[in-house]
This record gives structure tokens, sequence and C-alpha cells, in this order.
């Protein structure tokens, strides 16, 4: 990647935004491509086929299709602010063969929030952290891990709370059967 500081704002955030797009249509057009392909012409038994196969057909991508299924093109635009769910949302877009014209109008304002966060501040964040770690200021990387981690718990107990709220929601003939002792 060039070193973005000798370029005028503008264009390191135009270039930015052209990387957040392409990046995104490419997750996109591959995973609705391979999708098909995949999942409804073929058994790989092995190689990279089979990898991309169980991806697709796996929990993550599943995880990620379900956010698009759930929140829909705002999930598109707003995966571009996390860390981790980007890839899965985009891909989920794909197998669930979103219309092409919605996915790209959706990860317009997506793509350029990306852009000009890591325009302005993102990559001096990701320096500062990096080299705190490196340069030995563990309390600096303690903090980054500790801030990390009560990211993690807070969305673990979020997600929990919500399938046992969905779970409460169900009728008693809507409740699986408790199994036969």
């Amino acid at each position: 990647m060039p070193d973005l500081e000798s370029y005028p704002f503008v264009g390191a955030l135009a270039f930015l935004f052209l990387v957040a797009l392409l990046r995104g249509q490419v997750t996109y057009a591959l995973a609705r491509l391979v999708t098909e392909q995949a999942l409804r012409h073929t058994r790989p038994r092995g190689g990279m086929a089979a990898s991309v196969h169980r991806w697709l057909d796996g929990e993550a991508v599943g995880r990620g299709r379900a956010v698009v299924q759930r929140w829909g093109l705002v999930a598109v635009s707003l995966c571009y602010l996390t860390v981790g769910l980007q890839t899965l949302v985009l891909a989920g877009a794909g197998t669930i063969r979103m219309p092409w014209a919605r996915f790209t109008l959706a990860q317009l304002p997506g793509a350029l929030a990306w852009a000009a966060i890591y325009a302005t501040i993102g990559f001096a964040v990701w320096a500062a952290v990096i080299g705190a770690a490196v340069s030995g200021h563990p309390l600096l990387a303690g903090l980054v891990v500790l801030v990390a981690l009560a990211g993690v718990v807070t969305g673990h107990r979020l997600v929990r709370r919500r399938r046992r709220a969905a779970g409460e929601t169900l009728s008693a003939a809507e409740r699986p059967a408790a199994p036969a002792r």
C-alpha cells in the first residue's frame, strides 16, 4: 500500500474509497458466483474448492447472512465500521443473492465512511497501538487488550440476551418439547 501521508487528503480519500468499493464488490461477486456453483451443482471432496464450499456453507458466513437478512441494506453500509464482521456481511449479501444494484448503493456510504476514517485517524491509531505494543509499553498494550476483551464480552452478552428474549417470545406450542427422561 502506498504511503498515504505523501498524498493530499482528497487523493488518499479517493484511493481508500476505491479500495473499499473494490474489496466489497469482489467479496460479494465471489460469494455469489461460488455459492451458486459450489452449493448447488457440486460436492467437492478436496482442495481449494472443498475449503470454499465448507466456508460458504459454514457457520461464519451463516452469521453474516443472518445479519444481512435481518438488517438488509443497513447491514451492508454499517459493516464497513466493524472489524471481523465486514467480510462475512459482504459475503452474506452475495450468498443470498442480494441484487447487485441494491448492494452497490448500500455499499457506497459504508465505503466512504471507512475511507474517511482511515484517511484521517485510522492509520494513525493503528500505528500508535502497534508501535506502543512493539516498543514495550505494556500498560498501553494491556489497555488495548482489556478494551477488546470488554467489547467481546459485551457483544457475547448482547447476543445471549437477544437469543433468550427470542426464546421467551415463542408460545408454548412453538417451543421445542423437552427431551423424555
